[in-house]
């Protein structure tokens, strides 16, 4: 009986450390990500680290350089997040990351995020910031209804597939072949708050199933997101490194990469088909470059149906900052 009573307490033990464990390893949930996110930014637009719990050795990438606490966003950031915020929380990676709009130097600015934890800790931090030109861009002043709202079950993704659908992105671009990528016939893209794709015509945004179906204009005559692709238009992109896609949100379809394109500029004129009004495309004046860049992806039913994007201009070759 006593042996009985030994064996019972001791499973009881392995059981309830056994939990730990589990709980341990966990970690944030989708809701405190995005917790996280809220307190970090508010912890740059008062200049005060200690609000948010960073390890020891964080290591802190802005704009390709390597900072501190005390650097760059940390002593330039002036205000609080707008209205415009995008913010995808992904608990199995444990990293948040997004693109706002906020205040730095006392202007305002785009600025594209990400956060990795490790035991609760923010081991890495990423922040890429694009000053914007128009403060009164209407296409800036919230993000599009559609990217934040959720995914009825029957269309929603697996976030394994998010992953895999959002890294081929870069394979159409650096091949020039638009069909290495499942883009919804609605798919629009917009880079730096310019709509870059479609190219020549207007649409009024993508639909979510169960929602109020949008006006679509005539495509008759444009390239959508495949057929701007398959042109040739982006035959400068050379090669497309330090692809990091890591970070997807089962909830919203959404999902969050950052690369680095490199621009040798060694050609400086392509051949442009599909477009009647464009057969050749003359950047004669462009010198080689980089562009390091933040893309959010709305992914449902297995296709893209929009894109967010921002990119900074930064010299050819440059490092990323993370070696």
């Amino acid at each position: 009986m006593r042996r009985k009573k030994l064996c019972t307490c001791l499973g009881l033990i392995a059981l309830t450390a056994l939990a730990g464990i589990v709980h341990a390893d966990t970690g944030l949930d989708r809701a405190a990500l995005l917790q996280l996110a809220d307190d970090y930014l508010a912890a740059l637009a008062a200049h005060d680290s200690g609000k948010v719990p960073l390890a020891g050795d964080v290591k802190i990438v802005e704009n390709l350089k390597r900072i501190k606490t005390g650097e760059g966003l940390w002593k330039t950031a002036t205000s609080l997040p707008t209205d415009y915020k995008i913010v995808v929380p992904d608990p199995v990676s444990q990293q948040v990351g997004g693109l706002v709009v906020m205040g730095t130097g006392g202007k305002p600015a785009q600025v594209g995020f990400r956060l990795k934890l490790v035991d609760g800790k923010i081991t890495e931090a990423e922040h890429m910031i694009v000053e914007i030109r128009d403060p009164n861009n209407p296409l800036l002043q919230k993000p599009r209804p559609a990217l934040a709202l959720e995914i009825p079950y029957e269309y929603a993704d697996s976030r394994g597939r998010l992953i895999y659908i959002a890294k081929s992105y870069y394979d159409a671009l650096d091949n020039n072949n638009g069909h290495l990528s499942p883009f919804a016939s609605d798919c629009e893209r917009f880079e730096n708050g310019m709509r870059t794709a479609p190219s020549g015509g207007t649409l009024f945004g993508t639909a979510i199933p169960g929602s109020k179906a949008p006006q679509v204009a005539s495509l008759l005559g444009m390239q959508n997101c495949t057929s701007q692709i398959d042109s040739g238009l982006f035959q400068y992109i050379t090669t497309i490194d330090n692809r990091r896609v890591e970070i997807a949100d089962t909830v919203t379809g959404l999902a969050l990469g950052f690369s680095h394109f490199r621009h040798p500029m060694t050609q400086k004129k392509f051949k442009i088909t599909g477009n009647p009004q464009r057969q050749e495309s003359d950047m004669s004046n462009q010198q080689p470059f980089d562009m390091p860049a933040l893309h959010i992806y709305k992914i449902w039913g297995g296709q893209i149906h929009e894109i967010e994007a921002i990119g900074i201009v930064a010299p050819f070759n440059s490092p990323t900052g993370w070696e």
